[in-house]
């Protein structure tokens, strides 16, 4: 977890994916259709990558480890998260907030 941390640490938006993941892509694109420019983390192509799946599923429990969202260094959520956040206004004011987007 501590790899986790580290990365999601070092810019103000940052996504932990898989390539191949459906979901993963959508909140990419709603991110990048914001004005954010998050650092995005390929579990399946990085060499340490199950690693930090496991960690991710095993720290926050949900029932998938990607996308695994983190706003200012803090975990934020999945994709049913963020999607809330962005249906009641408040994605766009933590992505402001993080100074992941200036608007």
């Amino acid at each position: 977890m501590e790899r986790v941390r580290d990365l999601a640490s070092k810019k103000a938006a940052v996504i932990f994916t898989k390539s191949s993941c459906c979901m993963c892509h959508s909140i990419k694109t709603l991110f990048y259709e914001l004005g954010a420019s998050p650092a995005v983390h390929e579990l399946d192509k990085d060499p340490q990558g199950r690693e930090m799946e496991r960690a991710l599923f095993k720290t926050f429990g949900s029932n998938q480890a990607v996308p695994a969202v983190f706003i200012g260094g803090r975990y934020v959520g999945s994709s049913k998260d963020v999607i809330s956040f962005h249906v009641d206004g408040s994605l766009k004011q933590m992505l402001k907030d993080s100074k992941a987007i200036w608007l």
